[in-house]
């Protein structure tokens, strides 16, 4: 594994050479790779750029994935096609997560209330057991609660309770997710 914690400056030259780099063993070694084909070898690139990724979790080639040491997925967890991860800050995914095709999982924005606009950053945490829905948004500094689901082209700018259903722009509750036995 490339060891990467020195270059954790977004805004950092050796940062963006990285991420260049990063961008482009994606492109040419994952990209072409057939869906379901070459998990262990795109798990193996992400592990050799700093991702901290379960060998059971499943990154489609289609998924854009802005920087690898801030990303870390547990068992059985799938980051679907054409996902979005820009991960400036950390993006941590638990077991059992499925976030669905062209959801944006994002941790950074920008300070509109200074005139310079500096970026600013916060983690996404998604728990075990959740549902991010196709092309659902999540913002910086949103933790997706245990067993909760996130409606399709929803907007998240807020912390989802566990085991609930959330919808909308913005997103709200819509009712507790109740499992069948």
């Amino acid at each position: 594994m490339i060891d990467l914690s020195k270059y954790q400056n977004p805004s950092g030259r050796r940062h963006r050479f990285i991420r260049y780099i990063w961008s482009a063993v994606w492109f040419v070694f994952a990209r072409p790779l057939p869906r379901s084909a070459g998990s262990g070898w795109k798990r193996f690139l992400l592990k050799l750029f700093g991702a901290k990724i379960h060998r059971t979790a499943v990154v489609y080639s289609s998924a854009k994935i802005y920087y690898p040491p801030n990303l870390e997925m547990g068992v059985c967890s799938c980051l679907a096609p054409g996902v979005e991860c820009y991960n400036v800050a950390p993006v941590i995914i638990g077991a059992n997560v499925t976030v669905s095709q062209n959801a944006c999982l994002y941790t950074a924005s920008h300070d509109i209330s200074d005139r310079l606009f500096p970026l600013t950053t916060a983690p996404v945490t998604i728990k075990d057991r959740s549902w991010i829905a196709a092309g659902a948004f999540i913002g910086m500094g949103v933790t997706v609660g245990e067993g909760a689901v996130v409606g399709a082209r929803s907007a998240v700018f807020k912390d989802v309770p566990p085991w609930t259903v959330v919808g909308g722009n913005p997103a709200k509750v819509i009712k507790r997710r109740e499992l069948k036995n």
